[in-house]
Order: C-alpha cells, then sequence, then structure tokens
C-alpha cells in the first residue's frame, strides 16, 4: 500500500488555530477521495522528539563515515544519537508522497524544520557522492510544500528574502523527489480584510495539487 506522509511544521496544532493546516487539510480531503486506497501517516513536528546536530551526533556521523569505526565503538551517546537519526530517516524514507505545511517566519521555516532535515542527509541511504556529485536516493516519490505567509514573498522587494520555501524545495530535489510548484497564501497580514479570498484561491490551488498528486502512481 502506498504512503502519504503529512508533515506540520507550526506550535498550533489545532486546526481551528492555523490557517496553513485547514489548506492541508483541504488537500488531505481532496488526495484521499481520489486514492482512498492510500495510507496517510501525520508527523507534527512539535510533538516529535527530533535528534539535533549535536556533539554526539556529529562525532557519531564522523566516525561511521570517514574515521572507520563500526557502531559498537561508539560511546553510548553517541550510538542513542545516531540510532534515533536512522530511525526517524527510515520513517521518512517508507513513504510515497510528501506534503509539508509551514508558515514563513523571519524569512525562513520554524528552525525545528531544519533539525528535521538534518536527519535526512545520510550518505548511501538518501543520497550517493559520485564522480559527477552527490546524486540523491528518494526518486519516484512525489513531495508538495503548502507555505503561509503574512507578507508579500512572490513578487516585489522582498522576493529575494524568502529562505523557507526555497530550501526545503532545494532539499527534497536534492534528495531525489519530484518537487510540484508550491502552493502558498500570502499577504494575510498586510491585507487581513482579504483573508478569506486569499484562503478560497489557496484552497482551489491545493485541491488542483492533490489531484495532480494523485494522477500518477508511484513506486519505491
Amino acid at each position: 500500500m502506498a504512503k502519504l506522509l503529512y508533515i506540520t511544521v507550526n506550535p498550533k496544532n489545532d486546526i481551528k488555530l492555523s490557517k496553513g493546516m485547514q489548506l492541508g487539510e483541504a488537500f488531505l480531503e481532496e488526495f484521499k477521495q481520489q486514492k482512498p486506497d492510500v495510507e496517510i501517516e501525520h508527523m507534527h513536528l512539535y510533538d516529535m522528539d527530533i535528534p539535533q546536530i549535536d556533539m554526539d551526533l556529529l562525532y557519531a556521523r564522523a566516525k561511521l563515515s570517514f574515521m572507520g569505526k563500526t557502531f559498537d565503538e561508539l560511546t553510548e551517546g553517541e550510538q542513542k544519537q545516531i540510532t534515533a537519526m536512522h530511525a526517524l530517516a527510515d520513517r521518512f524514507i517508507a513513504a510515497d508522497y510528501y506534503v509539508f505545511v509551514t508558515p514563513i517566519w523571519n524569512f525562513g521555516s520554524p528552525a525545528i524544520l531544519k533539525a528535521f532535515l538534518d536527519n535526512l542527509f545520510i550518505v548511501n541511504k538518501t543520497f550517493v557522492n559520485t564522480h559527477e556529485g552527490a546524486k540523491g536516493l528518494l526518486t519516484n516519490r512525489k513531495a508538495l510544500h503548502i507555505q503561509t505567509r503574512g507578507g508579500i514573498y512572490s513578487t516585489g522587494p522582498m522576493a529575494e528574502f524568502e529562505f523557507g520555501d526555497r530550501f526545503l524545495t532545494k532539499v527534497l530535489g536534492f534528495l531525489g523527489m519530484e518537487v510540484m510548484p508550491t502552493v502558498f497564501a500570502e499577504g494575510m497580514d498586510h491585507f487581513p480584510k482579504q483573508v478569506p479570498e486569499i484562503m478560497a484561491k489557496a484552497k482551489e490551488q491545493v485541491i488542483e495539487a492533490a489531484r495532480e498528486m494523485a494522477k500518477e502512481t508511484v513506486t519505491v
């Protein structure tokens, strides 16, 4: 059975409080109609214990990757951190479809998303190094980013300051995924009276994105 991994990145773990999650739910409803047999797993990052790149994890990766050490030669702390890292990466790799729902904060995504993504850069598991450069191994997977924005970042003077969507989609592409065009609802802080219209337009776009994602059957 195919699996969709639905990843929400907002401390507001309540659909009534999060416009991004409202858009995410609209996506899921349409996707389930199009592919009722697909399993959906929800990861709410603020409810998870995500391994951080601390001293133990930093040294564990170095020892295993180029220092010639084995897992048994790691310290207890290093073993714990590297095991947790691979477990999280394995959960991620097990999916076929991915939907990320994030806000933009101070030009980027919440820091917890960066911590999560740090666990996915594992050589020979999610990418390999070749003579032509790094090559992602998470192929035949489709991903979508749904982003909410208080300001306007698609055009104008703030466009060059948008690093949240840019970073996430580059990471997913690096890992080998087919990344769909991002759906964003922007300007909601700048134009509060227009929020219903902004959300309605974004909802139409996520529904169309769900239909597009469901068109092709991906095989991992």
